[in-house]
């Protein structure tokens, strides 16, 4: 998700990734360390007996191998993690602050080479790679600014007594990322959870391992005690050692509704506090009074980002009968436009799918909505770039339906790909109920120059992300989460450290104890 201030910022000149040999060129990136980070350096699990591959999108070529870590490496990296929580709870808000601040730093001299690898480990384009980098760095900026006003309240009570409350560290939190934003969704979880005085084991998604542990590298460079940020690799197994461990404190998780269930089942058998970040099949509405260049603008940035493949994205776009014609012809048009190819050309807006199955899903989804109805504007089949290099790579043309209905399975189920589900509405009061009739609520949006009627949609709107006139910014001063079975708990904000810390009441007596016995 894209803050309006990122698409101005210009991008530095590429330098090389110190652990790999590559060029600036897809397709020529190999692994050769390991993924795994703990105590400080790069390591490889003590048990890892099940390898896997990592497949470039943009090629489908397998980059390398990397050992997926069992139980034994999942508590060596905890217990890591409490020896550095030790420390670094003591130290002041403050001193936490100048150690992100310095993280930030780093991230902005590395930008190129970050996003570079981003941009070969997840197939989005190097523009919006870009973007992401600085989101992240401006992520743990903002909570540098935080870390130092982090404090409680004092209450006075009668007779000269008083009370104070502490806002204390959980300890060993978890982080589990998805593939869709490797880095960022890192910055977005360790910012916090450092910024408060916790110790923090984070598992990314095993189709995007690479990037995290360079952020892990950053953290280590900055000052942070060895072992604050570990970096352990795995799939669902891992996940499980590390959910039901007895010393992880709290677990945040982004990624799917059945995964996040699990997650939530699992953590609550000690009791452990959660965030789920999860999917959502969120409306944006577009009224007949809209600026229609707007709309339009704002239904492909609702849709189109990162292939798709944005949980918060507006795939449902109602737009009033009104209208309809024209907007559906213009956006159309649009769609066509958009350049697919090489993500590491500067002019390429789309970029390939994250694997081949995500990719035959996605058309799965396409062929089913033809057969329920539904008509394919534009797009919706397999793309194969000019560039040999590039013809095993997960492309597809960027897809509009139209004649959709709210019953069919590619209005009512998370598609998490290119294709967009245009769908007439009459009435203000009609297009708010067909809105809220999904079992999601992460986000949704209105497009309309009556700012009554805008306040009016998104208080009427059950989603916890909400734009006026826009779709899918998302500054770092802002919460993000979801309602229903989008999730719950917040991240980034000032309401991201209330997920990362816990409250003590202290109450203090400044008289005699009276007694009833």
């Amino acid at each position: 998700m894209l803050p309006r201030h990122s698409l101005f910022l210009l991008p530095r000149f590429c330098s090389f990734l110190p652990f790999a040999t590559m060029s600036s060129k897809t397709g020529t990136f190999h692994l050769q360390q390991p993924l795994n980070y703990r105590a400080g350096a790069r390591i490889q699990p003590v048990d890892g007996s099940h390898s896997e591959e990592v497949n470039e999108p943009a090629t489908g070529r397998v980059m390398g191998k990397f050992l997926f870590s069992g139980e034994k490496e999942v508590d060596l990296a905890v217990q890591s993690a409490k020896a550095a929580f030790k420390i670094w709870s003591q130290k002041s808000g403050m001193e936490r602050s100048r150690v992100l601040l310095e993280a930030a730093r780093i991230i902005r001299e590395r930008r190129e080479e970050i996003a570079t690898m981003e941009t070969i480990n997840n197939g989005k384009s190097i523009f919006e790679a870009r973007v992401d980098i600085d989101i992240s760095w401006q992520c743990l900026e903002y909570y540098a600014g935080l870390a130092g006003a982090i404090a409680g309240q004092h209450i006075q009570l009668p007779g000269g007594s008083f009370a104070y409350t502490r806002r204390e560290a959980l300890g060993v939190c978890v982080g589990i990322g998805a593939w869709n934003y490797p880095f960022q969704i890192a910055c977005w979880k360790s910012a916090p959870a450092l910024a408060c005085g916790n110790a923090m084991i984070y598992k990314p998604s095993p189709l995007t391992p690479i990037s995290v542990v360079m952020l892990a590298e950053i953290f280590t460079q900055a000052g942070v005690p060895n072992g604050l940020f570990n970096v352990v690799q795995g799939g669902a197994a891992t996940g499980q050692f590390l959910c039901q461990h007895q010393d992880v404190s709290k677990v945040s998780f982004t990624g799917s509704v059945p995964t996040g269930i699990k997650i939530m089942e699992m953590s609550a058998k000690g009791i452990k506090p959660v965030t789920l970040e999860l999917g959502g099949k969120s409306p944006l509405i577009i009224f007949s009074d809209s600026i229609l260049e707007n709309a339009v603008n704002g239904a492909l940035m609702a849709n189109f980002l990162t292939q798709g493949e944005v949980c918060c994205n507006g795939t449902r776009v109602f737009v009033q009968r009104e209208i309809l014609e024209a907007f559906t012809k213009e956006v159309v048009k649009r769609t066509q436009k958009i350049k697919i190819g090489d993500p590491l050309l500067e002019d390429t807006r789309m970029g390939a799918l994250i694997s081949r199955p995500h990719l035959e899903r996605v058309l799965g989804f396409i062929t089913q909505a033809k057969e329920q109805g539904a008509k394919v504007l534009c797009g919706g089949e397999p793309y194969v770039p000019d560039d040999a290099k590039l013809k095993n790579g997960y492309y597809m043309r960027p897809c509009v339906l139209g004649d959709c209905r709210d019953d069919m399975t590619c209005v009512k189920e998370e598609i998490f790909g290119p294709v967009m589900s245009i769908l007439p509405f009459d009435t203000e009061e009609e297009v708010l109920e067909r809105a809220n009739n999904t079992t999601f609520g992460l986000a949704g949006g209105v497009f309309t120059r009556d700012i009554q009627r805008a306040h009016r949609v998104v208080a009427a709107l059950q989603a916890g992300i909400c734009f006026i006139n826009n779709y899918n910014v998302s500054p770092v001063e802002l919460p993000f989460g979801g309602y229903k079975m989008s999730g719950f708990g917040r991240e980034n904000g000032q309401a991201g450290i209330e997920y990362y810390s816990q409250l003590k009441t202290v109450c203090v007596e400044m008289g005699d104890v009276e007694s009833v016995f």
